[in-house]
């Protein structure tokens, strides 16, 4: 009987200790394949790169490395003829370092990898680690979590896609969460180069979460892990009366 097989991705890269830490702790129950991009991708969202060609590399016999964005390495593994065996039963993403909580999973090349998989069908999982969080621990509970999403009764309608984030140090716990809310210090910084242009930074230093009770934020900040089940269809069904009021009347055909 075949094992079920998993592919595994992220956004750091394809040497990335969290990525080679969750594929040795699946590797025991699973049939693994990683296709992972060569170099670190973070905040790339769910970009795909349209306007030039995709190189894939083999680093080992289930390892390949594709110089392009998260969500072009679940693509091209899905769909490259050579690179897996079969289709995969589950995709996971990470172990990202540093969290995808609140409104990270917008901008999140690790949420990305796992998004494409359940858009293509999939169910998904994008694990995070907090600064100062172990991996060998938490790649072992991340282990755990897709042979419980395995072996699952999973409900009617899409995939499942759940984003998980281990807190700092080892984790006194399983939370089952909702996004919360994380914010940043906005700011562009503008800077001049050596020959006189103008060069800018965006993004300020550091985050802060406010409290939103039952959120992934508030479980990791008290020390568990989180587990937030994200939706593919976006559509924000409370505002479809404005949407009609938007559109204007209709017209007879």
């Amino acid at each position: 009987m075949e094992r079920p097989l998993i592919l595994v991705s992220n956004d750091d890269g394809v040497r990335a200790r969290g990525c080679v830490a969750l594929r040795e702790a699946l590797e025991p129950a699973f049939d693994v394949y990683t296709v992972a991009p060569e170099r670190e991708q973070s905040a790339n969202s769910h970009s795909l790169t349209l306007h030039r060609p995709l190189r894939v590399r083999r680093h080992d016999e289930r390892v390949f490395a594709v110089d392009g964005t998260p969500a072009d390495c679940v693509y091209v593994a899905l769909y490259h003829t050579d690179l897996l065996p079969r289709r995969p039963e589950l995709v996971v993403s990470g172990i990202n370092r540093g969290p995808n909580l609140g409104s990270d999973t917008h901008y999140s090349g690790t949420v990305a990898a796992a998004r494409e998989g359940a858009l293509r069908g999939i169910p998904a999982i994008a694990f995070s680690l907090y600064e100062g969080g172990e991996y060998g621990a938490c790649a072992e509970l991340a282990a755990e979590m897709a042979s419980r999403l395995l072996s699952a009764t999973l409900p009617p309608g899409p995939p499942a896609l759940l984003n998980v984030n281990f807190p700092e140090g080892t984790p006194k716990g399983v939370r089952a969460t909702r996004l919360g809310r994380r914010l940043y210090a906005d700011e562009v910084v503008v800077r001049t180069d050596p020959r006189g242009r103008e060069y800018i930074w965006i993004g300020g230093p550091g985050a802060r979460h406010e409290h939103v009770e039952g959120s992934d934020t508030e479980a990791v900040e008290e020390g568990y892990a989180s587990v937030t089940p994200l939706m593919i269809d976006v559509t924000h069904a409370a505002h479809l009366d404005l949407a009609r009021w938007v559109a204007g009347p209709e017209e007879d055909a």
